[in-house]
């Protein structure tokens, strides 16, 4: 059975500018024929995986080139004993052993930074604390022949079967059975994502706005005048739509049956995607505003339904109206027609900081029982 946990939420951001383009301004899109803000589904995932690997590092990954260095350390003490174990020497059997990952002509290459010195990898690898440690005992256990760079394929296959692919996912953190990876010198050990993120976008038509600053040298003499530096920053402000869908039972298959580990990181999962902030020009914004309204839903066998479509007309209020109390009747509105159209969720619960009065979901007062809400929902149907 398909289980579906969608997640809706209304946020409306202070002036700021959390996700610049390359030109330094807030990104945005147009939409319903009309500017909006925007932040990417890329920029809100760095953010919700940065705010759950703080609770538990040994369940999530580190997309890196840096891995060289990782594996130094854990191998230094493995090969205390090795005669040939010098720094140098354990340098080039990682080398080695990291020149074996990838197929055919695509491998992985090792380069030393122009300007630091440090030994990085071409590409960035998306691997688990556990993938890294079997990477390191296979170095350690095929020292000798590492060294020779001349590597027996029976090493070469213990190195690529280090790290998970479709057929041996033990190894797989639950980022990466959220997120998926793909690395593209060895397509085997791609992982197909569980969840799926939204690109964040205004409820309502925005226009960009500039500031203008100045700064003073303090040591100037006090005889003298003017700005010793000036410059502009772009920002926005604006009520953002923002939606998720985990697909449970892909994350059960990609966390190898692990219920428990699946049903606690479906929560962190949910919690990361309302609490979680980007920090895009934090330090001179502080826009640090929490949803107003949440709305998640629990469907089965059922198609993923965004509700960005309610907001395709943009959200206009005169007076002292509330943008953010008109979104989420705007929301509310587009939830109830849908789900008179193609069916409505098994389960839906909400979370109302601006008690608007609409019927979107069984109401909770806290982000706990909301979280201990759906979980339950999910445990209940068997998922």
């Amino acid at each position: 059975m398909k289980t579906l946990i969608e997640i809706h939420v209304l946020q409306n951001f202070a002036p700021s500018n959390l996700n610049r383009d390359d030109t330094g301004a807030p990104k945005d899109a147009f939409f319903g024929g009309r500017r909006r803000a925007r932040i990417s589904s890329q920029c809100f995932k760095h953010a919700v995986r940065e705010f759950f690997k703080g609770k538990n590092d040994g369940l999530f990954a580190n997309r890196t080139k840096r891995i060289v260095d990782d594996l130094k350390t854990m191998l230094q003490p493995k090969l205390k004993d090795e005669k040939a174990s010098s720094e140098e020497n354990i340098l080039k059997a990682i080398e080695v052993a990291i020149n074996c990952i990838g197929v055919g002509d695509k491998k992985v290459k090792v380069e030393k930074d122009k300007k630091t010195g440090q030994l990085k990898t071409d590409v960035l690898l998306f691997l688990s604390p556990k993938e890294i440690e079997a990477i390191a005992s296979v170095v350690a256990g095929s020292f000798g022949d590492l060294l020779k760079a001349k590597v027996p394929a029976e090493v070469a296959a213990k190195i690529a079967d280090a790290i998970a692919g479709s057929k041996n996912k033990s190894r797989l953190t639950l980022d990466i059975a959220l997120f998926g990876r793909m690395l593209a010198v060895m397509p085997e050990k791609n992982q197909n994502a569980a969840c799926q993120v939204a690109h964040a976008i205004s409820t309502h038509a925005v226009e960009r706005e500039f500031d203008f600053y100045t700064a003073v040298d303090d040591l100037k003499p006090e005889d003298s005048s003017g700005a010793d530096m000036m410059g502009t920053i772009e920002f926005t402000s604006a009520c953002f739509y923002r939606y998720a869908v985990v697909d449970y039972a892909k994350l059960v298959e990609n966390l190898q049956g692990d219920s428990a580990l699946s049903l606690a990181g479906l929560r962190a999962f949910i919690e990361g995607f309302i609490v979680a902030e980007p920090t895009g020009k934090q330090n001179s914004f502080a826009a640090h505003n929490p949803p107003e309204f949440v709305f998640v839903t629990v469907r089965t066998d059922a198609a993923p339904r965004n509700l960005a479509n309610a907001f395709e007309v943009p959200v206009r209020v005169k007076g002292e109206e509330s943008l953010t109390k008109e979104s989420v009747k705007r929301l509310c509105e587009k939830e109830k027609k849908l789900s008179g159209v193609y069916g409505a969720s098994t389960a839906s619960f909400s979370l109302d900081t601006l008690e608007t009065g609409e019927s979107c979901g069984d109401k909770k007062g806290t982000m706990k029982e909301l979280l201990d809400a759906i979980v339950s929902e999910v445990k209940k149907m068997g998922a």
